[in-house]
């Protein structure tokens, strides 16, 4: 046996085989052929596409009619994907470390688009992926396998400036090793507060990857940083994992602690008089162009839903507005009919994250409002106690959610400042809001497992473990806040004006 290009020949002799028809199949050649092929195994490939400003991956993402799969197709000769090793009729199995087979096609794109100029992809080769179907594989479970071994996703933390303090971090190098950066930290002080741990790996600062820093022009970035710096982090230890797969380690991949900002999917429900705000096309004062949303009617669906005045709008019912026109976006909102999903962003959180090279729709919370349980029944004169509504809510839920075509339909956030996670985001009509999950339960069990004292990133690896199938202990969160601590208070962040207005709908 020997190896060329990466591919193998089989050299040697082989015994002959005259076929009896009175011993059938039973033949020693052919039981091997058949013990080969049962141990067959379909090896994925680790693309990475790095692409400069404004440079196009040169690839299409494609779903087709009697094929399964995310299917690449139209791989430019010469482009990014085929310099780092896209085929056509690939099958995309992970985007970003996160696996996507089993995930919408809009979703998968959208996915891809967030990542910005760096983008990991995990493909299986297209015969090999129909072959694998067909043999009833386990999709998921080969990428898990390709890996050899689990290890945690980065942290994008956003640090404030204690006045007492100060960030509570600092940076060592590694010694022997360029451009790799240890953190120490100052015991309760801010950044270990953002979510940062004794002895991380600095991997980027405020949008500057720091394996292209000395130290002196880290400490310099430290000091021009101001009230506050937002940095990806990452254990030691998974840090050696994704460098042994040769897998970059990037914001996308991150799980979110303590940003300042962040998007937020509204769903509006079409009253008599329409939705109740104007959508005007603005010009800002560092001369970017935006739809922006005006003029809530007062008890109308958009001020219901939570729209605030000012915000940019930043999708449409899941598609993104940043090539759209003006009339294509009221377009899409008329024809939604009575139901219609805005994504938006305060302006300064838009420039948060412009600042930081990040997609503003990378980390999104869902705020749909549950109205029913908001609204409390009154208790009767004839009631016993007063006490019965309040004692209900106390009492934890199980809520067992099956992966359906939006995987679980839910997200998850962390506690503040603590240990522990809650349901940051529940897609309409998905699998998690069937179950009966709601934004802001904390999760309290996963899998029969309490996962109460566990960090986010853990409790995210448990929901990975347990494949198609999930059962959660959650409780309503004020409940849980009475019954624990009471939650830190969200920042209030108010919206600019701009009074550069040349295009105008009322929806």
């Amino acid at each position: 046996m020997r190896s060329s290009s990466g591919l193998v020949e089989i050299i040697g002799l082989t015994d002959t085989f005259i076929f009896n028809p009175k011993e059938g199949i039973d033949n020693p050649v052919m039981v091997d052929t058949e013990e080969a092929d049962s141990v067959w195994t379909p090896c994925p490939r680790l693309c990475v596409l790095r692409r400069e400003e404004g440079e196009s991956y040169s690839f299409h993402l494609r779903v087709e009619s009697g094929r399964e799969g995310h299917i690449i197709r139209n791989v430019v000769s010469g482009g990014v994907a085929e310099r780092c090793g896209l085929r056509d009729g690939d099958r995309l199995l992970e985007v970003n470390n996160c696996y996507v087979d089993d995930v919408s096609h809009p979703e998968v794109a959208a996915k891809i688009k967030m990542s910005g100029n760096q983008l990991c992809l995990l493909v299986l080769d297209g015969e090999e992926y129909e072959q694998a179907l067909s043999k009833g594989q386990d999709l998921r479970g080969l990428t898990t396998a390709h890996k050899g071994e689990s290890f945690k996703p980065p942290r994008l933390c956003h640090i404030r400036r204690d006045p007492a303090s100060g960030l509570g971090i600092n940076f060592t190098p590694v010694e022997g090793e360029k451009g790799r950066f240890s953190v120490s930290l100052v015991a309760g002080g801010a950044a270990a507060k953002a979510g940062v741990c004794k002895g991380d790996r600095l991997v980027w600062m405020d949008g500057a990857t720091v394996s292209d820093l000395t130290h002196s022009a880290l400490s310099r970035m430290m000091k021009k940083c101001g009230n506050h710096i937002t940095i990806l982090v990452i254990d030691s230890e998974s840090e050696k994992s994704y460098m042994r797969q040769r897998m970059p380690i990037m914001p996308s991949m991150a799980v979110p602690h303590n940003l300042p900002h962040r998007a937020r999917k509204l769903h509006l429900d079409s009253g008599p008089q329409g939705y109740g705000f104007l959508l005007r096309l603005e010009k800002t004062p560092s001369g970017r162009t935006s739809h922006v949303l005006r003029d809530m009617d007062r008890d109308s669906p958009a001020e219901r839903a939570g729209v605030k005045d000012g915000e940019i709008l930043l999708e449409v019912n899941g598609e993104s507005v940043e090539s759209l026109t003006h009339n294509e976006i009221v377009d899409r909102v008329r024809v939604s009919g009575q139901q219609v999903s805005l994504t938006t962003i305060t302006p300064q959180g838009f420039d948060f994250y412009s600042k930081l090279g990040l997609s503003p729709l990378l980390f999104c919370e869902d705020e749909t409002i549950d109205r029913e349980k908001e609204n409390t029944t009154p208790v009767s004169a004839g009631d016993q106690s007063p006490q019965i509504e309040m004692d209900a809510s106390c009492i934890p839920r199980h809520c067992s959610v099956q992966k359906g075509p939006l995987g679980f339909g839910f997200n998850l956030g962390c506690v503040p400042q603590s240990p522990g996670t809650f349901i940051s985001q529940v897609a309409f009509g998905g699998s998690g809001q069937n179950a009966g999950l709601c934004v802001g339960d904390v999760v309290m069990e996963v899998n029969g497992q309490n996962v109460e004292e566990k960090h986010l990133e853990d409790v995210i690896m448990l929901v990975k473990e347990g494949g198609h199938f999930l059962s959660l202990l959650v409780m309503d969160k004020t409940a849980y806040s009475k019954m624990k601590q009471p939650d830190t208070p969200t920042t209030d962040i108010s919206d600019s004006e701009d009074d550069d207005s040349f295009e105008i709908s009322c929806l």
